[in-house]
This record gives structure tokens, C-alpha cells and sequence, in this order.
């Protein structure tokens, strides 16, 4: 299929299975839409099994692994949500709760990281670079799913940035942890390479880590601050929109070819231009026109993403030895992002209070999504691909249906009192 024809029915899927939301489950948008999309795939299957001279799911199939998930979020989708995503959160909020994040997005990736490495080795078998890879993908929260949810759950602001800038940050840390770690994977240590190389490779890794987050940082701040001067000398609504969706296209594709963190650019360029661009830089009018654009394009973006994700369904392998695995690996993932949460409330409790229920909401809001399935599906092939894939897969379904749908309710129990951060 032509690249327009995919386009083409993404959205009309996405339009008709939210209709179908709206009016039957009247689920939170995006949700309901990977449910439908979900169900449906899954109905296929079935329908096969029964009918299987119809082929109904092999030319479904056919359709889904033709669209390249991992190019289309991670080089496409990702660079637009995240610089929508990062419009909305304001500076001055962030930088009260900015320990917290920083601990979260660095510490906290770390021993998510480690948690679930080490214990999908140990239940599987699996080598522990290997398995350090998977836990380095299934690590971040997706700031995709956790933003769509905080529109409704109406947490407690400063709990509401703390989560929302752990998201935005740890994605782009998550993602230069995974290539470091995939490289020493399935590069020169995935085949046996010497212990006498391995201080140089640690070298490399640390490298890597600084260019990629620190430069990614550099440029989304050194762009978002040019397009923010410019915009100062021009009051033309819709002009300023484009400059702004150029912003978010060409410095995603800059640092791709810089090989800096493109995710980071984003959220940092998102940022300034959302809070100090749009104080100092923007007209009332335009402030609309921006926001008012972004909200859209955050929309519709999240509808064709999730639909992505029911529908990559026919990208796994469900084989009967996989289920135990993957059942073993969300209570891994839950236990690793409690670690996560936990352990840098701890060491910052002598120095701030926390408002009630902090540890529990930011653990079970942790969610995964759409860069987890990307990641997984993008590893090289190898006789444990299968398996982390179908893992990753179980656990981003159960964070997003089950703890996207409940993390409302848990934060009205525990968490609505007065502010204490």
C-alpha cells in the first residue's frame, strides 16, 4: 500500500472506532480506541480459526506489518506528541518540582532498568544484557498514555507536573539507555567479546549517554529560543503556528542527524516555547491559534497511535510458553516502577514533604505505550526477540487498559488533599 492509502485508513479507522467508543463504551477516547481496535484484531483471529478460508486476519496481516511501527512513532509520531505534550506544562511548575523529576528520569530509569533485567534473566533464562535491553524499554513511562490520562484524573497540580515532567524526561533518558545497552547487547559483548574491552565500552556508553541528552538539550533549547526571537518580531497567527510545527519537524530531524536525543530536543523546545515563548512572544490571538492547533494535532495523533497498538496484535507471537513470561513480567514492571517512585521520594523526604498517596498514584500511573512496542519491535532479530516482544506487548495493554482506566480512582482515594510539595 501506498504511503497516503495507509494514512487514508488509519484515520478512517480511528474516526470509526471512536465512534464506536463514543457511543457504546464511552471509554476515555484513546483507550476506547485501542480497546475496539483490540477486540476487533483479536475477533479476526478468531474468525479465522472458524473460517479459515476467508483469511480475513493473514490480509490484515499483511496490511499491519507493511506499516513500519517503530519508523512511523519513533522518526514520525513521537517528535509531534512530545513537543505537544511539553506546551502544556509550564517552566515555573516544573522547576519547583525539577529534583524530583531530574531523580526520577535518571535514578529512577536506572533501577526500573535493573529490577526488571535482573529478573526476567532469572524467570526466563535469558541473558542479562539481553534482558537488561528489555527492561531498559519497558522502563519510561510513555508520556502519550500518562498525559492522555491526567486530563481526567484531576490530580493535585504539582503532582500533575511531577508526573507529567517525569514522562517527558524519562522518555528521551529511557531511549539513549536502550541504545546504549542494545549496542552492548547485540554488538561486540553480545558475541563474546573480551573482558579486557569491556572498560573501553563502558567509556563509549558514557559518551554516548552525554552526547545524546546533553545535546539533544543544547539544540531543542538553542531552536525553541531562535524561533521564540523570531516570533517576537512577527504577529501573523497562522505564520507563527507553522514556525512552531517547523520547530517540532525540522529540529526532530536535525538531531536525528546530529545523533542527539531527538526526544529530548522536543520536550525542551516544547517547553520554552510553551511557557516563556507563548508569555513573551505571542499575541493573545496567536496563543489560541498555537494552542489550539497543538491540542488538535495531540488528538488525532493519539487516536492513530493507539489504534497502531491494537492492531500491532498481528505483530506477536502469542505462543502458549510466552503467557508465563509475560504475566511475570507486568508484576516485574510494577515492581520495578514502585523502586523507581520510591526510592527518590526517599532520598529528597529530609529535604521536602510530600503530598498524601505520592509513591502509590505515581506507581500505578506510571503507564507504558506506544515507544515501548516501537523499541521492541525495532531490536535485532534474535532467538529472544519473539518473547520480549509478546512481553512488552502484555505489559503495555495491561498499563494502559487496566491502570489507565483505574489510576483516576486510586488518586480520589488517596490523594485529594490540600498541597504539601
Amino acid at each position: 500500500m501506498r504511503l497516503l492509502q495507509i494514512a487514508s485508513l488509519l484515520i478512517v479507522l480511528a474516526a470509526a472506532f471512536g465512534t464506536v467508543n463514543y457511543f457504546v463504551l464511552r471509554l476515555p477516547s484513546s483507550i476506547g480506541i485501542l480497546l475496539v481496535a483490540l477486540v476487533t484484531s483479536v475477533a479476526m483471529l478468531a474468525l479465522d480459526l472458524v473460517l479459515p478460508h476467508f483469511a480475513l486476519a493473514d490480509q490484515l496481516r499483511e496490511v499491519v506489518l507493511g506499516i513500519d511501527f517503530s519508523d512511523a512513532l519513533l522518526e514520525g509520531m513521537l517528535g509531534l506528541l512530545l513537543f505537544a505534550g511539553a506546551l502544556h506544562v509550564k517552566v515555573s511548575d516544573l522547576a519547583k518540582q525539577w529534583p524530583v523529576v531530574l531523580l526520577m528520569a535518571t535514578l529512577g530509569v536506572a533501577i526500573s532498568t535493573a529490577i526488571v533485567g535482573l529478573g526476567f534473566a532469572w524467570v526466563t533464562g535469558m541473558p542479562l544484557l539481553v534482558a537488561l535491553v528489555f527492561g531498559a524499554l519497558i522502563s519510561p513511562t510513555d508520556p502519550v498514555a500518562v498525559l492522555g490520562v491526567l486530563r481526567a484524573a484531576n490530580l493535585r497540580r504539582s503532582l500533575e507536573t511531577t508526573i507529567a515532567g517525569e514522562s517527558l524526561f524519562n522518555d528521551g533518558v529511557g531511549y539513549v539507555v536502550y541504545l546504549i545497552l542494545v549496542g552492548l547487547a547485540f554488538g561486540a559483548t553480545g558475541h563474546g567479546a573480551g573482558g579486557g574491552e569491556e572498560p573501553s565500552q563502558l567509556a563509549a556508553a558514557a559518551q554516548l549517554f552525554a552526547q545524546e541528552a546533553l545535546g539533544g538539550a543544547l539544540i531543542g533549547l538553542g531552536l525553541g529560543y531562535l524561533v521564540f526571537r523570531i516570533m517576537r518580531r512577527i504577529d501573523d497567527p497562522a505564520l507563527e503556528v507553522l514556525i512552531t510545527l517547523a520547530l517540532a519537524f525540522g529540529g526532530y530531524e536535525l538531531s536525528v542527524a546530529l545523533h542527539v536525543s531527538a526526544p529530548i530536543m522536543a520536550v525542551c523546545a516544547g517547553l520554552l516555547i510553551g511557557d516563556i515563548g507563548a508569555r513573551h512572544g505571542m499575541s493573545e490571538k496567536t496563543r489560541e491559534y498555537v494552542e489550539t492547533f497543538w491540542h488538535l494535532i495531540d488528538e488525532i495523533l493519539n487516536a492513530v497511535l493507539f489504534l497502531l497498538i491494537g492492531l500491532e496484535v498481528f505483530a506477536v507471537e502469542f505462543e502458549q510458553s510466552f503467557f508465563l513470561a509475560s504475566a511475570l513480567a507486568i508484576g516485574l514492571g510494577l515492581l520495578a516502577r514502585f523502586g523507581a517512585v520510591a526510592v527518590p521520594i526517599l532520598l529528597l523526604r529530609p529535604l521536602r514533604d510530600f503530598g498524601p498517596g505520592t509513591v502509590p498514584i505515581m506507581t500505578w500511573g506510571g503507564l507504558k505505550g506506544g515507544i515501548s512496542v516501537a523499541l521492541a519491535l525495532s531490536l535485532p532479530d534474535s532467538e529472544w526477540k519473539a518473547l520480549i516482544l509478546t512481553a512488552t506487548y502484555c505489559v503495555v495493554i495491561f498499563s494502559i487498559v487496566v491502570q489507565g482506566l483505574t489510576v483516576g480512582r486510586l488518586a480520589t482515594r488517596v490523594g485529594r488533599q490540600p498541597e504539601l510539595m
